[in-house]
């Protein structure tokens, strides 16, 4: 993962697996508080057909743990989905950790990225256009 595009309201940070430039978190801030979404895309930079599926934060979190319980659009997408909560961590110049747990089941995803060492950005995601 790396921080592709910050600004005052959003947050760009594409998740890279191996060859896989498929995956990007987006973190806006809107009047509510925080929207996650994932922005999924073909090789070709067109969008999948399951994309920008997120949830928005329901409290004000903290500085370093956020919140994201499944919105309506991702509950419309895949009913069995809309059990999911996404949550991050940060401790600031230590590790950055993405989390996802489908309440109801075992289903249960987390990586933890250390952010101690400055990496060279990898190429630009699947679709990425520069802003």
């Amino acid at each position: 993962m790396h921080v592709r595009a910050c600004n005052d309201g959003r947050i760009c940070i594409p998740f890279v697996v191996g060859n896989d430039l498929s995956r990007t978190w987006v973190f806006t801030k809107d009047a509510g508080g925080l929207m996650l979404k994932h922005d999924h895309r073909h090789r070709d930079g067109s969008a999948d057909s399951i994309t920008l599926y997120g949830g928005h934060t329901t409290n004000s979190g903290t500085a370093a743990m956020q919140f994201f319980p499944a919105d309506q659009q991702r509950t419309n997408m895949l009913p069995a989905a809309g059990g999911n909560v996404w949550w991050v961590e940060m401790l600031p110049g230590k590790y950055f950790t993405y989390n996802l747990r489908r309440m109801g089941s075992h289903r249960l995803f987390s990586i933890r990225f250390d952010i101690s060492k400055t990496i060279a950005a990898p190429v630009a995601p699947w679709g990425w256009k520069d802003e």
